[in-house]
């Protein structure tokens, strides 16, 4: 019997007793959602030190409540979907806490309306080898902590979500390709929700290691991906073309760029 499934058991001649529940200790990956994650439940979950990956949906903890990952030394790969959305209690600087994370090497951070301040705090986890992150409120400036992320080799950018009403600067534009040639560490690269051109090729070059370049839903020439691919002979690039529908849908009445 595996020590770590709940079970019940009845004693013959006898009346069964209460089912005994056993914790699942070991449990290696989690996927938690919803507002009903706070700071309080999160912390009935510290148990389960075994955990290598943990991926999360529309949590609502606070930047305090992030302390509390120092339980999960073994976390390989984080995820964060929308989280607090639009809560004050969470800037994004909570996350620097995840820098006690040995092991930690993949993080995700989408859909959120914290910005340079998450990626100010993400910037000071130095264990990481890959991120992701778009839909968020960051500036271009913001992506400037990225490069403090020596040991990074795989990154997804992409662009923030505007803010009715407001003024909401780009995230992602060809401007920032200088900051990103600046991660001489980088392996994989994608792209997303853009307006690019081949003005991005000598940034692209400058970036040693690069054997993979995707460029997604991105407003871009296809002679311009072909100058790019000639450019970058000893790295495979991906790109899929947008219709013109596609980037009057999320281009511009979306992300309105």
């Amino acid at each position: 019997m595996n020590s770590n499934v709940a079970c019940a058991y009845e004693a013959p001649f006898l009346a069964p007793p209460r089912p005994v529940w056993l914790p699942f200790t070991t449990i290696k990956d989690l996927t938690i959602s919803g507002k009903t994650i706070t700071d309080d439940t999160l912390a009935l979950l510290t148990g389960l030190t075994e955990l290598e990956r943990l991926s999360s949906d529309g949590i609502q903890l606070t930047d305090a409540g992030y302390k509390q990952f120092a339980a999960f030394r073994k976390l390989k790969s984080l995820s964060f979907f929308h989280p607090a959305f639009r809560s004050e209690r969470f800037t994004g600087s909570g996350l620097v806490h995840l820098k006690v994370l040995p092991k930690l090497e993949k993080l995700t951070f989408a859909g959120s309306t914290a910005g340079d301040a998450a990626l100010e705090a993400i910037g000071q986890l130095t264990q990481l080898k890959e991120f992701r992150t778009w839909h968020t409120a960051q500036t271009q400036a913001g992506n400037a902590h990225l490069v403090k992320l020596t040991n990074l080799t795989g990154l997804r950018i992409g662009q923030r979500l505007p803010e009715w009403g407001k003024d909401s600067p780009i995230s992602l534009s060809e401007s920032s390709m200088e900051t990103l040639a600046q991660i001489k560490t980088l392996e994989s690269l994608e792209l997303t929700e853009a307006r690019l051109s081949a003005k991005i090729i000598p940034h692209l070059k400058a970036l040693p290691k690069l054997t993979r370049l995707k460029i997604e839903t991105v407003d871009i020439s296809a002679a311009d991906v072909e100058a790019i691919k000639a450019a970058l002979p000893g790295c495979k690039v991906e790109h899929k073309p947008m219709s013109e529908s596609e980037k009057e849908a999320l281009l511009v009445k979306k992300l309105r760029l």
